[in-house]
């Protein structure tokens, strides 16, 4: 990627707040990172061992877990970062790169997979008795690829043109991470063109996923109402009510963000921490408390470590 930037090092100033605070939001983002990254390897981990759980649901449950581990690896240590520099969390201009491609990429990626996991929904409560033949291991594999290969290319058609940019002024970036309002605003050249095409691209992504998304919810309470019992109903209503609470508090602030006329950069770093920090920590805690089977593999799971431990020690002490 060739660029005319004279900047070879930018200053990520963090989240608006009082100094005296730096040490409790360390500490609070610190314990939301770890939760976050344990939460979603155990409920990989846990779908990876268990064999009742390999099933499409739970196919695209692991690479939304993956995801996740991944997304908020890419955003909270620099958050962390601006906690313990007053002067702000410096990023060298590749690193920034990187960052910025690998932030859209992972979050375009999980858009993409919340469409595909509310069509695997659809058929599963609107076929059940050919969802096993529609929803094979071949098509769960193609469509899971498909939405890798989709968020790459939204995330390329976006970090392209906007490090093309000549960057050779002020190099503070208003934000905690390297994402695009930001960046732009440093940028030494018309940007307008860049933002009308991130617009388009984010808006039609966006957008176009959440249509889907709600499309595919209307078919699936029309076919929860024609279920004959209220047990039947509510049993279904269950498995999607997971999805939808992740689904809104993603998509929520990510339209406000990007998708409203104007911007207020405050208000945008405050917002960004709902789907950057606390939707990746939202998938282990609501796809877990609210799934027996998730439950259930996590007790099974830990009685194996235990018993595997007290099998060790017991090995050790008749060893000695």
């Amino acid at each position: 990627m060739t660029n005319m930037s004279l900047v070879t090092t930018f200053i990520l100033t963090g989240l608006p707040h009082a100094p005296e605070l730096d040490t409790f939001l360390f500490g609070i983002f610190l314990v939301i990172y770890v939760l976050t990254v344990v939460g979603n390897f155990l409920i990989l981990l846990v779908i990876i061992v268990n064999p009742h759980l390999h099933t499409p649901m739970y196919y695209f449950l692991s690479n939304l877990s993956f995801i996740d581990m991944w997304y908020s690896t890419v955003t909270v240590p620099k958050m962390l970062m601006t906690l313990v520099s007053p002067e702000g969390s410096p990023i060298s201009f590749h690193s920034c790169v990187a960052q910025f491609y690998s932030f859209d990429f992972l979050g375009s990626t999980e858009c993409f997979l919340y469409t595909v996991m509310s069509y695997d929904r659809f058929l599963a409560i609107s076929y059940p008795l050919r969802y096993a033949s529609m929803m094979s291991g071949r098509t769960c594999a193609i469509l899971a690829t498909t939405t890798w290969l989709s968020g790459s290319l939204h995330s390329a058609a976006q970090t392209t043109p906007t490090f093309r940019l000549p960057f050779c002024g002020p190099n503070q970036i208003q934000h905690y991470i390297c994402d695009a309002p930001s960046v732009l605003k440093l940028a030494c050249a018309d940007t307008s063109t860049v933002e009308m095409v991130i617009f388009v691209n984010i808006g039609v992504v966006a957008l176009g996923c959440f249509l889907l998304i709600v499309l595919s919810y209307v078919s699936i309470v029309h076919s929860i109402l024609k279920i004959r019992t209220s047990e039947g109903r509510w049993r279904a209503f269950q498995t999607c009510a997971s999805h939808c609470i992740v689904v809104l508090c993603f998509y929520v602030p990510l339209v406000f963000i990007y998708l409203r006329p104007g911007s207020k950069e405050v208000v945008d770093r405050i917002v960004a921490v709902f789907y950057t920090v606390m939707t990746p920590l939202l998938n282990p805690v609501v796809y877990t408390l609210r799934n027996k089977d998730v439950k259930k593999a996590l007790l099974k799971l830990k009685d194996k470590v235990m018993y595997s431990q007290s099998k060790w020690s017991l090995q050790c002490r008749l060893a000695h």
